[in-house]
């Protein structure tokens, strides 16, 4: 059985999927923007065997991202908006969830990015995904990943911000805006795009 890694500065910690995540990264119906050539579950067992190379700071005290180097085919998240590449975005207002408000949301169709050099799950703690209905056996609960070229975290999609800000009964964390975090969203945003 795998042991569960011990990072500097910090005790044993075990990490956990949640429903949510599982949905988003794993979904099942073969999509290119999901984690590739994993499972979910062996993606939480590398997890929680494998130290990663960075732990960051994440939006709130409850949040934080293990940064990995990517050992899948999983391509990166966001691609750069250029002039040629403009007329191939697509936007329509779209829920996460059946009990979330839809809000609108912007893509590529029709390219294709350089796969990512780093894996990093989103994790929160499990008081704070109890506080949103999650129940977990983990000390942590993956959320999301970001798939990146460089070992850092992409800013917050600016909706999601304020999605959070809304509080739970809305899908968010309740966590207040952080004017300072939401102008480097909106500056990271305006320049790039998912892509499908």
């Amino acid at each position: 059985m795998n042991r569960p890694p011990v990072f500097p500065d910090n005790p044993p910690m075990t990490i956990a999927m949640t429903d949510f995540a599982r949905r988003r990264l794993f979904p099942g119906d073969g999509r290119r923007t999901a984690i590739q050539d994993t499972s979910a579950e062996a993606f939480v067992e590398r997890l929680n065997s494998e130290a990663p190379e960075a732990v960051l700071p994440g939006y709130a005290p409850f949040c934080r991202l293990h940064v990995h180097r990517n050992w899948t085919a999983t391509r990166c998240s966001a691609i750069p908006i250029t002039p040629e590449n403009r007329q191939l975005l697509c936007s329509a207002y779209e829920a996460r969830t059946p009990a979330e408000l839809p809000v609108l949301v912007r893509w590529f169709e029709g390219l294709e990015p350089p796969v990512a050099k780093y894996l990093v799950p989103i994790l929160y703690d499990r008081e704070q995904l109890a506080k949103e209905g999650t129940t977990i056996d983990a000390d942590w609960g993956i959320v999301g990943c970001l798939y990146t070229m460089e070992p850092a975290e992409i800013p917050m999609v600016p909706i999601t911000m304020l999605r959070n800000a809304l509080g739970v009964e809305e899908g968010g964390s309740g966590v207040p805006i952080d004017r300072e975090a939401y102008q480097r969203a909106v500056a990271f945003w305006n320049s790039h795009a998912n892509w499908r």
